[in-house]
């Protein structure tokens, strides 16, 4: 980190680098390796916890032995990789997940992960101290078995979240103290998309972890997960973006800090695709011509401080309480159009 500080200090004095994204995990995430393709993982496979290696297992063991149960060893009964929560004992009805030894290992897990997140983030701050930049954390977007109780998939990712413990707000809390961006994804999904037999739940998951953030006092940034060009996924990314819409008297009291699109693609400049693309960036500035001032966007960057005295670990679990979320609206009040609109781009794109 302090190579790229060094190499990139032109970009970051001019302003052109104005925020980073740390990477703390696979794709850059916040998350255990818990579903790797090149391991044979599809979806919606609950994934495989990642704390077998002789360090962990011995970690493992001295915490449990020192909280009085030395005859509890990691799970053996959590499935693999392409399982369904329900094939397993660990995630099926009255399962483990649900016992003493269940919770002690979930807190346990999770807990290595915040940790693990909140030291390299540190490390960061030390490397950009001083710079006019904030940092961001990427937190995977697990949405598949999110309506089922066990969450399975969520779990073995790190992020124990259930609907008596948000497993999402203590991330938000612990990035508060390094005035960080909590980076979402699957901003672009809707329920009705999804496979029901996975119990996906994307836009109630989008819906909780962005109020996270915002509860604790941070900035929320997010991202589309998979490619999308059309009308309804650019509505579902403008709505999570302004959950209340647009409010004509200043600020709107929810709002994302930004949005990245991915990405770049010969599809997208396909005149249909990206005529429709250019109505999405005018409504994600709502119909507002383009201003270079940062600090018209209520995005004024100040140096970076350093981040905050570590926290106790108990002071974050204290946000595993849950809340509600914050309400949305139904439809975004800055669509990018209706069938009209791809009627019309369809017929300019044949003539």
């Amino acid at each position: 980190m302090q190579s790229f500080r060094e190499n990139m200090s032109d970009f970051l004095e001019d302003g052109f680098i104005v925020d980073i994204e740390v990477g703390l995990g696979p794709a850059g995430e916040l998350r255990y390796p818990s579903y790797p393709r090149n391991q044979g993982w599809v979806f919606p496979g609950i994934g495989e916890f990642q704390c077998y290696d002789k360090y962990l297992e011995a970690e493992f063991k001295k915490v449990a032995t020192s909280e009085g149960h030395p005859e509890w060893e990691l799970p053996d009964n959590a499935g693999t990789y392409n399982d369904s929560p329900e094939s397993t004992q660990f995630f099926g009805s009255n399962g483990t997940y649900l016992t003493e030894k269940g919770k002690f290992f979930l807190t346990w897990y999770s807990n290595k992960l915040l940790s693990h997140g909140d030291q390299i983030l540190d490390e960061a701050n030390k490397a950009f101290m001083d710079c006019k930049v904030k940092l961001a954390a990427k937190v995977s977007g697990i949405h598949w078995w999110y309506k089922a109780d066990n969450h399975a998939a969520e779990f073995t990712a790190g992020y124990y979240n259930l609907k008596d413990r948000d497993g999402y707000r203590p991330i938000a809390r612990m990035l508060s103290r390094h005035y960080g961006i909590l980076n979402f994804t699957c901003l672009e999904m809707r329920d009705s998309e999804q496979s029901a037999d996975a119990k996906c739940g994307p836009q109630e998951l989008v819906q909780q972890v962005l109020s996270a953030g915002w509860r604790e006092n941070i900035d929320v940034a997010g991202e589309n997960a998979l490619s999308r060009y059309d009308l309804d996924g650019y509505n579902q990314i403008l709505l999570n973006a302004r959950p209340n819409g647009v409010n004509k008297e200043g600020r709107p009291k929810l709002r994302m800090y930004g949005v990245t699109y991915l990405r770049l693609s010969d599809d997208l400049m396909q005149k249909t695709n990206f005529n429709i693309f250019k109505t999405f960036v005018k409504k994600m500035h709502a119909d507002q011509d383009y201003c270079p001032d940062q600090g018209k966007y209520n995005h004024h960057i100040g140096p970076l401080e350093r981040s905050k005295p570590k926290m106790a670990i108990e002071y974050m679990l204290e946000a595993t309480e849950p809340m509600e979320p914050f309400p949305w609206d139904k439809e975004t009040d800055m669509s990018v159009g209706g069938v009209l609109t791809n009627l019309i781009d369809t017929k300019e794109s044949t003539t």
